[in-house]
């Protein structure tokens, strides 16, 4: 019988950091599983988190963040899990966070966000992202009427209705920030932000870097543009959620 929780770690070229996040979250004894998404790393990612008590599902090449976290949501549904939790392989997010992320789903709600602007310093971070962060803040607080600080934060925990919703073929392949949260308050779950305290990367590359910051805000933009008009496929049956959870 697996744990009714399991922390979705997506993985790529994380090796020298991937290890010492798996171990602490283990450590922390907080009955869960771990899983990594290694998301085509050409490095030893996926047997350094093997070695480090995680399961490791490996994409053949890389898909991209969004498609990690989705292979991670799939397979948490398949296998039964009641609630996922999430956090980056880079070191970024600290594990010591998550039991603020199991209390606040513990409270009711579906979507909890781990936000580093509520609580201490905050890590840091170019004037570009500084501004695309706030902008989108103010674009997802209007859009749910939740109060919402870090619309890009990776560090999150997800109900089981949560769960059922993100597994869809809509899901963005790259990035999973705002649209993904309107999302969810369009689907009535229910959006809570708890404060967390976040680090600088322990190393790696940042896929929010230099021009990709421009590409992310053009395409977020367009995304939550199309949001009111956008359907479902109609090449997936609407019951195939239902049977999977």
């Amino acid at each position: 019988m697996p744990s009714p929780t399991v922390l979705v770690v997506p993985a790529y070229r994380e090796a020298g950091r991937v290890g010492v996040v798996v171990r602490a979250a283990l450590a922390l004894g907080l009955d869960l599983d771990v899983l990594v998404i290694d998301d085509g790393s050409p490095d030893r990612t996926s047997a350094e988190a093997r070695h480090a008590g995680a399961t490791v599902v490996r994409h053949p090449f890389n898909l991209g963040y969004g498609c990690a976290l989705h292979t991670g949501y799939c397979y948490a549904l398949r296998s039964g899990y009641q609630r996922v939790l999430q956090m980056d392989a880079d070191g970024q997010h600290e594990a010591a966070m998550l039991p603020r992320l199991v209390a606040g789903l513990d409270q009711g709600a579906d979507v909890v966000i781990g936000s580093r602007y509520l609580e201490g310093q905050r890590p840091p971070s170019s004037l570009a992202r500084r501004i695309g962060t706030r902008l989108f803040a103010w674009v997802a607080t209007r859009w749910t009427g939740v109060r919402i600080t870090d619309p890009t934060s990776g560090f999150q925990g997800l109900s089981h209705r949560a769960l059922a919703s993100v597994v869809n073929d809509g899901f963005p392949e790259d990035y999973p920030d705002t649209d993904v949260l309107v999302q969810h308050h369009r689907r009535g779950l229910r959006i809570l932000e708890v404060p967390v305290r976040m680090h600088a990367r322990l190393g790696g590359t940042s896929m929010h870097r230099g021009a990709r910051v421009a590409y992310y805000g053009y395409k977020m933009m367009l995304t939550l543009l199309l949001l009111p008009v956008r359907r479902a496929t109609p090449l997936r049956a609407p019951d195939t959620v239902a049977r999977l959870s």
